[in-house]
């Protein structure tokens, strides 16, 4: 369905800025990262419809800039979740408030998707709201009953972008509705090192498409950090000549099967995860956050 093509997710919250917080980058400095990463990718993956989205469509209409986006939704917890290791026990009012934000959030995706048409090449109605340890839980019969939703109200391919591992059993009914699949693969976060990582991306990988062989699988993340605490990371583990590898490894790869594969990610995030600096959730980027290269932008010949 979708040739390969260099595809990268987005988020363009710098320090001091955070979607938590509601504050959100300026069209300038949106500007500014999309001058950074144009010449470089075809793709790029947005999380939700939201302010910056709306931003960075502006940008690329009044900048003239040849980007394809993916438009996420972010969805909120429907149900609790005792898994979750960091918690995720809701009361029943929040998770009816969680709910009506969801379907608004549909809403908001069809719109958005609708509007900005002409750069807007596939929805996906959610982010890691399926997995066992995940802070926003949604039953499989009301992801099915939002795809149908926006299925109906929009022309554009729909998705859901999750860990591999659902897709495997518990996501089959969805699989029926959506037009393609799209799954995330982190070997770093499954204490492999990087001599076996790129075998057990492309067993996610294949054992996904070999399960629903009439399904595109497209990868929506796959990444390295460059630094941990410790913190479901061994530190020696996540350092910017691993990224290097990598990084490498899965676009070659991704390029020879003619794969679909967005790299998680443009940017460091500080505003993610816990306080601490070396937080592995804050350095997926293949820039910093203050927007220099790491090495891997310069060592790769991204197309």
């Amino acid at each position: 369905m979708f040739p390969y093509a260099p595809a990268i997710c987005y988020s363009g919250f710098r320090d001091g800025q955070s979607p938590d917080l509601g504050i959100f980058p300026s069209y300038e400095e949106i500007r500014e990262d999309l001058r950074i990463l144009q010449h470089d990718w075809n793709y790029l993956r947005l999380y939700d419809c939201d302010e910056h989205a709306e931003l960075v469509f502006e940008v690329i209409e009044k900048e003239n800039m040849d980007f394809e986006v993916m438009l996420g939704a972010y969805v909120a917890a429907e149900v609790s979740n005792p898994n979750c290791p960091w918690g995720a026990e809701y009361t029943p009012e929040q998770l009816q408030a969680n709910r009506a934000h969801n379907d608004e959030r549909m809403r908001a995706l069809v719109k958005m998707a609708q509007r900005y048409s002409d750069c807007v090449f596939s929805v996906s109605i959610g982010n890691e709201a399926t997995v066992e340890w995940t802070d926003h839980l949604i039953p499989t019969e009301r992801m099915v009953e939002m795809a149908e939703y926006v299925k109906q109200h929009t022309d554009k391919p729909v998705t859901f972008c999750e860990n591999f591992v659902p897709w495997l059993d518990t996501l089959a009914p969805l699989v029926e509705v959506l037009d393609f699949i799209s799954i995330h693969t982190y070997p770093v976060w499954e204490y492999k090192g990087i001599d076996e990582a790129m075998a057990y991306t492309k067993k996610n990988y294949w054992d996904v498409a070999n399960r629903y062989p009439e399904k595109t699988v497209v990868i929506t993340e796959a990444g390295w950090t460059t630094a941990s605490d410790g913190r479901g990371i061994d530190p020696h583990n996540a350092n910017l000549e691993l990224q290097n590898r990598y990084v490498r490894e899965l676009l070659d790869w991704s390029r020879e099967e003619d794969i679909l594969c967005f790299l998680f990610e443009a940017f460091d995030e500080n505003w993610k995860g816990s306080n601490d600096p070396l937080e592995p959730e804050k350095h997926w980027g293949i820039y910093r956050a203050d927007r220099s290269r790491k090495p891997v932008v310069d060592l790769l010949a991204i197309k």
